[in-house]
């Protein structure tokens, strides 16, 4: 289980999962009912380094102070049309500190026309694994300056070993996906169904219910232009909430930006570029919680890129044949 804290507020707030600001061009890895939605074949990277400058302190020069949270998914989906739908693959790479998470996920999406739209729903397989190094954590006892041996000197059972261990984890997820092409879409999704648990490393998956949406306006006075609205909540077990709203002007598809807002913890600048089949997109969040007030040593804010490319393969119809035989003209 990742778990990323982002600041005190009388509360502490946790994330189970690799978040992305820009949630908007990444659906796939929320629901998996989007997998085929868009009607071509696409392949997705993306990457995530959140709180850079966070100053991480280590009890020893020979002992290195682990990472900030880093992120890597690669995803891809495309429709099946004898499968009445569509599927995806997605991976997701997830560093933090001496806690490292590798998951991936396929996705199955039945799809069927539904009024304006199209409705699909969708079944997931999960796989994870998950690396922990025991050897680089330290005990409380350990923050008096006594680093000549750190890990006997912590009491606590669970770090004296000073091994690292790691375990595999198999999960299911669902979701229902609704669009209107070019309109607007929502979503809701629940993912790690079964909340496995791992023995070796004493944690289970939280269940974690998705809900996103979007709707895009075409300005009427000038066509060319459209302002893309969206959203993303998020809850784990019920207990931990966390939501993100964007806004996006886009130019004839080809060029955007807009601003990012996630409850208590960012505000994000976002711009991106449309190149043929080639998108590209990059985001800047401005961390607005106690992590980052701009302080040495605190958070100077996240740095995310994507890129996708998508394509259509379109099979020509044949022609009916004739077929002439003089044989047959009698």
């Amino acid at each position: 289980m990742l778990i990323i804290l982002t600041g005190f507020v009388n509360i502490g707030r946790a994330q189970q999962e690799a978040q992305f600001t820009q949630f908007m061009f990444n659906r796939l890895s929320y629901n998996p009912a989007y997998a085929g939605s868009s009607g071509s074949i696409c392949a997705s990277l993306m990457y995530r380094n959140q709180w850079l400058g966070l100053s991480l302190d280590s009890p020893s020069a020979d002992v290195e102070a682990g990472s900030t949270p880093t992120d890597y998914l690669f995803a891809f989906d495309m429709p099946v049309k004898f499968l009445h739908g569509g599927i995806g693959i997605s991976a997701v790479m997830d560093q933090l500190g001496y806690h490292k998470n590798v998951s991936a996920s396929f996705d199955y999406a039945f799809r069927m026309y539904w009024g304006s739209g199209n409705l699909a729903a969708a079944i997931e397989v999960n796989l994870f694994n998950s690396t922990f190094d025991y050897s680089q954590l330290r005990g409380a006892d350990d923050l008096s300056g006594n680093y000549t041996d750190p890990i006997s000197a912590s009491g606590d059972p669970l770090i004296s070993s000073g091994e690292e261990e790691s375990d595999f984890l198999f999960d299911l997820s669902t979701g229902l996906y609704y669009q209107v092409p070019g309109l607007w879409y929502a979503g809701v999704s629940v993912k790690n169904l079964l909340a496995s648990q791992s023995d070796v490393l004493n944690y289970s998956n939280a269940r974690i219910v998705y809900f996103m949406g979007g709707y895009d306006y075409t300005l009427p006075f000038n066509p060319s232009f459209k302002l893309k609205f969206s959203g993303l909540a998020k809850t784990a077990n019920f207990s931990v909430f966390q939501a993100d709203i964007a806004a996006l002007l886009d130019y004839r598809s080809l060029l955007w930006g807009g601003l990012s807002y996630r409850v208590t913890d960012a505000v994000a600048i976002l711009g991106g570029v449309n190149w043929n089949k080639l998108q590209f997109g990059l985001s800047y969040d401005l961390t607005t919680s106690k992590l980052g007030v701009y302080k040495h040593g605190r958070s100077q804010g996240t740095l995310e890129a994507y890129l996708r490319y998508c394509f259509k393969v379109i099979i020509p119809q044949k022609a009916p044949s004739v077929y002439r035989n003089t044989r047959y003209l009698f």
